[in-house]
């Protein structure tokens, strides 16, 4: 791991269910890009699950700056997380479907109205925020769904293949967002993703998720330069 007090460490975590098993034992930095890749149905999705707060562990912690938040329900964590279908209300327009994280009831105040305004801008969909979301393009939609997850302005953020559906350009440009607003927000970042060439982009460092694994986070350029057997057979 760099240099620096880990913030967010899996002390021996293991997640099981009738025909699964998942250890984890590793720690993040503060304001890391890591990447989780491997087959499908290894336990990538189910591990941010369990950091996010909805799958509980059979045995060990999630600490974060050192403080055991393994018991705490997903609303007082200190993480945010975006899943593939984004999870836009339709019903909603952008500003009502981005209120909802700063809140719930949707009374939203001047102040409010401000940020939404502000990361409207920064995801570059200024002026849109009266449409709703059929009327928008995959692209927006998922640039809509982003900016809602980082106005939670949680220090941990946790993307599940969000952007798996658009197109290279377009997914590629989504990434380097993340990547520049979290240097600037100094967020940790874990990506899961099936393309490598994401991984690649995006990551500082990568966990390989096989064989009931979430292998230590390993510098990317390294990983891929030396793939252990599991990452070649993945990568075929």
């Amino acid at each position: 791991m760099p240099g620096g007090v880990p913030v967010l460490q899996l002390d021996h975590l293991t997640l099981t269910a009738p025909d699964f098993r998942l250890t984890a034992n590793w720690q993040v930095a503060p304001a890391e890009r890591i990447a989780l890749i491997g087959p499908s149905g290894a336990g990538k999705s189910s591990l941010l699950m369990a950091l996010a707060g909805f799958v509980a562990p059979s045995r060990g912690r999630i600490l974060w700056q050192g403080r055991d938040i393994t018991p705490l329900p997903p609303a007082r964590r200190p993480v945010a997380i975006l899943f593939q279908d984004q999870n836009l209300f339709p019903h909603l327009t952008l500003t009502q479907n981005l209120g909802l994280a700063l809140d719930p009831n949707l009374a939203l105040t001047e102040a409010h109205h401000a940020r939404i305004t502000q990361a409207l801008n920064r995801m570059g969909l200024a002026g849109l925020a009266r449409r709703k979301p059929g009327t928008l393009s995959g692209g927006q939609a998922a640039r809509a769904a982003l900016a809602r997850v980082l106005l939670q302005d949680r220090p941990i953020l946790l993307l599940d293949e969000p952007f798996a559906a658009l197109g290279p350009a377009l997914k590629a440009d989504l990434l380097d967002l993340v990547a520049e607003i979290a240097r600037d927000t100094g967020q940790t970042v874990l990506l899961v993703t099936h393309d490598p060439a994401d991984v690649r982009r995006f990551a500082q460092r990568t966990v390989l998720v096989a064989d009931g694994l979430a292998q230590p986070p390993q510098p990317t350029a390294r990983l891929f330069a030396h793939p252990p057997q599991a990452l070649r057979d993945y990568l075929g």
